[in-house]
């Protein structure tokens, strides 16, 4: 049957296949990665970046051609990682925009919009680099431009079979892939993307078969001629900024180009995302904290990253890994675009509301538990993940990295450290590292946020654990509560206590002590007076004005309490990173909507400490 248009179903089913395949590539892509450095995380990047698309398509409901392909674009804006994600993402953006406001197009309008896509790749380039994935891109546009075809189906077989000849050809045209005996490995990314379309259209399924025709290509080699580091710069560096005044991305490579090399700068809409290879990596956070709120960044050493790929070469492995990954569960809080930014896995706890049991954080959101909080007298309850939950993620992680950091919510809130430990107990072989965290919420975000940046500069899974149990000793977590209802319906306080706060107004300032026990530490009478006590008792708590701390609001049905708490936080520690995020369905179900809190983590070294 003849496919004579695109409209939005069609396109997302096409582009969820797509990025379906593109994943399990991952691992080959990880080893032919060569250019721009040898780095060995051209798949785990794409990987990244294409699941932030598959995530925002299964929830899309949009019909119109134009609002897919804007929705695909902006999502993996917003998920991009690395040199591929980056371009990937401006391709998206030309294509997104030359589609916007149809509803359906056909041929013609396909190619057109390849073909917009690879210009604003292009114009976003500061020194476009033939035999990558731009080569690959604009081959195919244009091929597809020229075709002559209006039969959508053998077009996309014409698309496929071009983009596979430009890739043959990337070797001849950068030399550090002949030299290696490979094929560009964010162009093959590319194909692959290109390659779940034409599955999706052909009826295949999406695993791989050995010797399939759809996976026909470049040979595969057993192994890669890594050629020497001499890349000029350190660090891979990303940050993402939002504001509502950001400058062009002209004016910000502009201002960076000196800094380093590899710039990739992308402006859309309130989001500002940049890409650079720099020795400064603080230096270029310092201007863009300037432009906006920098919601992300990250700094990952590329000689640890280098040294990881040559491991992996020598001893034959098949799959390039980074040195140390990081995993937690969903009580950590941490904000998507965190998650997503430093690659952190995430195992769901689990929430029962009567007969009906959901994944924290990907089939019920935090907000959505507050408003069922707020709509119900029934108690809705938690429960840690599985073992066997635990299990298949520290099987994803140890996928991705040779040693895994877990980070688990307080083992004296919950059972999860236990059930983590019971997975890690069946599989001996596997790199991990259990960290207690004491802690819940954005404190022990605040923690697996330290534990991949940590990583990402390449030390030791066990010093990780190490330095973490230092910071925690340090850092705390305060909240309060707007009425005793819940924390009474949960059996943490008697009926006469609750009675009594209520009727007197009372405000308890809580803890979680170094047990992550949740401990009583002052009052309030009254909500003004409340902020300026849990203030004041934070300060206590620290001793001191730290050097170096990080704060996290949180809070259960109550957004507005956030810039309220953020300026007096910046008024006595100065220009400090602040999250912010509703608090978790396992704290959130004891306190009841209108609690909220500060977490705080000091990371001064111990010749600072008290």
């Amino acid at each position: 049957m003849k496919i004579g248009y695109i409209d939005g179903p069609r396109l997302r089913r096409a582009l969820s296949a797509g990025c379906e395949w593109a994943k399990q590539q991952r691992g080959e892509l990880n080893r032919i990665n060569v250019f721009p450095v040898p780095d060995g995380d051209t798949g785990t990047n794409l990987y990244l970046t294409v699941q932030a698309i598959s995530d925002h398509l299964e929830q899309s409901t949009e019909r119109s051609v134009g609002g897919v392909a804007q929705g695909a674009a902006q999502a993996a804006v917003l998920g991009a990682r690395g040199n591929c994600g980056m371009m990937l993402s401006h391709f998206l953006l030309g294509f997104a925009k030359s589609l916007e406001g149809q509803d359906r197009i056909g041929a013609t309008g396909f190619g057109g919009a390849l073909e917009a896509g690879v210009q604003n790749l292009s114009d976003a380039l500061e020194a476009p680099v033939e035999g990558t994935i731009l080569t690959v891109m604009r081959d195919t546009a244009q091929a597809v431009s020229g075709a002559g075809i209006d039969d959508i189906a053998p077009l996309a077989e014409h698309m496929l079979d071009r983009a596979r000849d430009s890739l043959e050809r990337t070797p001849e045209l950068l030399p550090v892939l002949s030299a290696a005996g490979v094929v560009d490995a964010g162009a093959k990314g590319f194909v692959s993307l290109l390659e779940g379309v034409v599955m999706f259209l052909r009826g295949d399924p999406l695993v791989p078969e050995s010797g399939a025709e759809f996976i026909a290509g470049p040979p595969v080699l057993s192994s890669v001629e890594y050629p020497e580091r001499v890349e000029q710069f350190q660090f891979c560096t990303e940050a993402l900024v939002r504001g509502g005044d950001l400058p062009d991305q002209a004016t910000v490579r502009g201002e960076l180009r000196t800094r380093g090399d590899s710039l990739i700068v992308i402006r859309s809409d309130d989001v500002l995302k940049v890409h650079i290879h720099t020795d400064e990596p603080e230096d270029v956070f310092s201007y863009l904290k300037g432009l906006g709120n920098l919601v992300t960044h990250k700094a990952e050493d590329m000689k640890a990253q280098y040294d990881a790929a040559e491991r992996a070469s020598s001893s034959h492995l098949a799959l390039t890994r980074r040195p140390v990954g990081v995993l937690t569960d969903s009580a950590a809080d941490l904000p998507e675009e965190i998650v997503r930014a430093h690659g952190i896995q995430v195992v769901p706890m689990m929430v029962v509301d009567g007969d009906d049991v959901y994944r924290d954080g990907v089939d019920l959101t935090a907000e959505q538990f507050h408003e069922m909080l707020a709509s119900q007298d029934r108690l809705p309850t938690t429960s840690q993940p599985s073992p066997a939950s635990f299990l298949e993620g520290f099987k994803r992680a140890s996928a991705d990295a040779e040693q895994v950091v877990a980070v688990m919510v307080s083992s004296g809130l919950s059972g999860t450290y236990r059930s983590a430990e019971a997975a890690a107990s069946q599989e001996p072989d596997l790199p991990i590292h259990l960290a207690d965290s004491r802690g819940a919420s954005l404190l022990q975000g605040l923690l697996v946020l330290k534990a991949t940046e940590l990583a990402e500069m390449a030390v030791p899974a066990d010093e990780i654990v190490t330095e973490l149990g230092r910071i925690r000793d340090q850092s705390g977590l305060l909240f309060t509560v707007e009425t005793f209802d819940r924390l009474l319906a949960s059996g943490r306080v008697s009926r006469s206590q609750a009675f009594f706060a209520n009727l007197l107004n009372v405000k308890p300032i809580l803890s979680l002590d170094h047990e992550g026990k949740v401990v009583p530490l002052a009052k309030a009478f009254g909500r003004k007076r409340v902020i300026m006590a849990v203030l004041d008792t934070m300060a206590q708590e620290m001793g001191r004005v730290p050097e170096r701390v990080r704060f996290g609001i949180i809070h259960v049905g109550i957004p507005g309490i956030v810039p309220e708490v953020r300026e007096f936080l910046v008024e006595r520690y100065g220009d400090v990173e602040i999250l912010n995020a509703p608090i978790t369905p396992v704290v959130a179900t004891h306190l009841g909507i209108g609690a909220w809190g500060i977490a705080y983590m000091v990371e001064d070294p111990p010749d600072l400490e008290g």
